[in-house]
């Protein structure tokens, strides 16, 4: 029997990997742009395979999935996925979440770079006619700061690599989740949440969107940090509370900030941090580059290959 694969996207100008992958199978996946529930349920109640980008894969669409053995999500996120429902069906969840660890290392990097030189600003300035040979506020070299990391994954270890020559005074790390030694060994220093907050100059955010993390940089996490505190964020928008950054960065508690997520996406253009200048903004692009986007179609159909072959998916994040 014929297996079926929809593909829920609309932002890729073609899906030749996905097809390429899939054709092993005899499969050649449909692409739809369905992105209300009713719609999705429409088109997939037959598909034994999801390949989705953001509709929202909610427990009403799971319940209707009748044949589907496998959801695999582009990207390292699932947050439109209902795993659990998922799960008590017996269906594969999977993403991508070892495709962009350059690329978004490199936005952090260039995020990072233009807060500190303040480059954004500088860039509006003179195209605005404004030359001026001092910054708005005073700048600071980047040599013997401390650097924190908030989660030390991939891309937080690739932007470790990356700074490396920067001759930083420390490298500290927030994360729950590793050992001491282990962080040791990568040449950072393990600390509590306080103590990073209290000593860092340089924040960049790596962690997963949950319960715990959301909203956990507020007005008390801001009020904690250095007058010359800059924190990037190329993870997930909702991690930081925007209100209370607006206020942080507008009554001068910290520096700047960098971002390439936000609460809600795409940002509204009333956003009150657009009217900031100590903030450089990038519209959720850290994870592009055509290679990237390249790896992450292949290894997106390549989970969808390996549960229809009856295997378990590489990148699976559930268990049935």
């Amino acid at each position: 029997m014929s297996h079926k694969v929809v593909i829920l996207d609309d932002r890729y100008p073609h899906y030749n990997e996905e097809t390429e992958v899939l054709k092993s199978l005899g499969i050649t996946p449909v692409q739809d742009k369905s992105a209300k529930p009713d719609e999705i349920i429409r088109a997939c109640a037959d598909a034994d395979g999801l390949i989705v980008n953001l509709p929202p894969i909610d427990a009403q669409v799971i319940k209707a999935l009748a044949r589907c053995k496998i959801i695999s999500r582009y990207g390292v996120g699932y947050d439109n996925v209902a795993v659990a429902e998922a799960t008590a069906r017996k269906i594969w969840v999977a993403n991508v979440p070892d495709y962009c660890g350059e690329d978004v290392s490199d936005q952090a990097f260039a995020l990072f770079m233009s807060c500190v030189r303040k480059v954004a600003l500088r860039d509006r300035q003179l195209r605005a006619g404004i030359w001026k040979t001092q910054a708005d506020g005073p700048q600071w070299r980047i040599k013997g700061k401390t650097f924190v990391f908030f989660g030390f994954g991939q891309i937080a270890r690739i932007l470790h690599r990356k700074l490396a020559g920067f001759q930083l005074g420390r490298v500290l790390v927030f994360d729950p989740f590793l050992d001491e030694a282990s962080i040791r060994t990568a040449g950072a220093e393990k600390v509590d949440w306080d103590t990073a907050l209290r000593e860092g100059d340089y924040f960049s955010i790596h962690m997963p969107l949950n319960d715990k993390t959301r909203g956990m940089f507020n007005e008390e996490t801001f009020k904690k940090m250095k007058k010359t505190a800059i924190i990037i964020n190329t993870s997930r928008g909702p991690i930081i509370d925007e209100r209370a950054l607006h206020k942080a960065l507008a009554e001068r508690w910290i520096n700047g900030a960098g971002l390439d997520v936000f609460a809600t996406e795409p940002i509204n253009n009333d956003n009150p941090l657009l009217k900031l200048d100590n903030i450089t903004v990038s519209g959720h692009t850290g994870w592009y580059t055509e290679e990237a986007q390249s790896e992450l179609k292949r290894k997106a159909a390549e989970n969808v290959r390996d549960a229809l072959s009856g295997k378990k998916p590489k990148y699976a994040v559930n268990m049935i």
